[in-house]
């Protein structure tokens, strides 16, 4: 008989937890340990309780850039990188407003697991994007390599409980812009073997087969995914990897959640109905979130918290009540966004300031230990262990890779090879 680990009597809680997710619901009745908490009038006891829970779940957050910032300021050179020290005294770091990670303060913050975000800019596209976005899964996976005693490579919910278990960081790996396929399913697939476990549909830019919300009005011209663009969805349904709706346009949004049969992550956005950026999220977008058991990652940046230059920790957590609220506790968790912003709000200025968050949620009497956990790192586990017996699923049914190509020749840039054009010249 198969002896069960503490790891699989944890997956075993996470399939229970799946089990009682309904619209509005915020999970199962709380008993013993989970009963409600607050509110805590003591600082301190508000901090203890915090550190109790990030020690018993990992706070997994959805988004992070270090990795563009390592090739901004020292060119994808980890010799010349000591992620281990403050780099608040380390230039360019210490110069820089847009840098708030290091290994440190990841320690003091308590994450558990992070996904790292091999991004690249949206004027590559049509260009080399697709051998940056490479680059940038190399450096994640080497830098985690070079740290591995305090960071673990993660490419499922197991692996992120086990690497909890010894201490250290689960890191995953999330691609942040659809324009790093090339608009090729192959690549898709050679991400996922590299280990790759979310794709961002779009960043700023369009792609062939997505609309970004950053041009928004294509939204209201029916604008959305392309023939080719549900392919992409599909095919990330039958790989097991999660799909990123954050920088997508709301008819991106609205057609991912109608074509996929596993839930959707928005890895770093807020509540468009608190600050209404076109990079939140609208209370009807969220409603169908909700029936398809996906969360929303609450992003920490200034100006889609509180569509402004100025926030507070407690605005952050008002985005997280009015998602509770409306939809239910089983559907939100955090995505700070560190190193790709350089406005952050008061108490929660870097990485080291995530247990300042829950402690802001305990003031309220309205919070439990296990909805606690769930904003923590449950939800994300559940959605990623979903995503998994969809996968899981579609493998058993015999679902095979998809062949499908872009709906017409992207010609758009001027590295694209015709390959008719070759194909003639060869036969004549």
């Amino acid at each position: 008989m198969r002896r069960f680990s503490g790891v699989d009597a944890r997956l075993a809680l996470l399939i229970v937890l799946r089990l009682t997710v309904w619209v509005g619901r915020v999970g199962p009745k709380p008993v013993g340990g989970e009963s409600a908490i607050g509110p805590i009038a003591s600082s301190r006891e508000r901090m203890e309780k915090v550190r109790q829970v990030l020690s018993e779940v990992p706070l997994i957050d959805g988004h992070n850039d270090l990795p563009w910032n390592i090739r901004n300021f020292v060119h994808n050179q980890l010799a010349e990188f000591e992620f281990d020290t403050d780099l608040r005294q380390v230039v360019p770091w210490s110069k820089s407003a847009w840098s708030q990670t290091d290994l440190p303060r990841l320690r003091q913050g308590m994450v558990g697991g992070q996904f790292w975000a091999a991004y690249v800019p949206c004027e590559s596209q049509h260009l080399n994007a697709v051998q940056m976005t490479l680059e940038q899964v190399d450096l994640i996976k080497r830098l985690i390599e070079k740290y591995s005693q305090h960071m673990q490579f993660a490419t499922s919910s197991r692996e992120i409980l086990e690497a909890h278990d010894k201490g250290r960081i689960a890191s995953l790996i999330g691609v942040e812009g659809g324009h790093s396929l090339g608009s090729s399913l192959a690549v898709l697939r050679t991400l996922y073997q590299l280990g790759v476990r979310y794709l961002t549909l779009t960043h700023t830019c369009n792609t062939p087969w997505a609309k970004s919300s950053n041009v928004e009005q294509n939204d209201e011209q029916g604008g959305g995914l392309t023939t080719f663009g549900k392919a992409v969805i599909r095919e990330m349904n039958r790989l097991g990897m999660l799909i990123d709706l954050s920088h997508t346009a709301r008819r991106t949004m609205r057609d991912a959640l109608r074509t996929s049969k596993a839930p959707l992550i928005f890895s770093h956005s807020s509540a468009f109905a608190i600050c209404n950026s076109s990079r939140n999220v609208p209370d009807d977008i969220l409603r169908e979130l909700a029936s398809n058991g996906g969360l929303v990652m609450i992003t920490f940046y200034n100006y889609f918290v509180k569509c402004g230059e100025q926030a507070t920790v407690a605005d952050v957590a008002a985005h997280i009540y009015h998602i509770r609220n409306l939809i239910g506790v089983d559907h939100v968790g955090v995505g700070g966004d560190f190193d790709g912003i350089n406005k952050t709000p008061r108490g929660l200025e870097d990485v080291s300031k995530y247990p300042e968050l829950f402690a802001e949620l305990l003031r309220s009497d309205k919070w439990n230990v296990l909805d606690l956990k769930k904003v923590a790192g449950l939800n994300l586990l559940r959605v990623l262990r979903q995503v998994e017996r969809v996968r899981d699923d579609m493998r058993t049914a015999g679902v095979m890779p998809s062949e499908e190509v872009l709906d017409s020749p992207d010609t758009t840039g001027s590295c694209s090879l015709d390959i008719n054009s070759v194909q003639r010249a060869i036969e004549v």
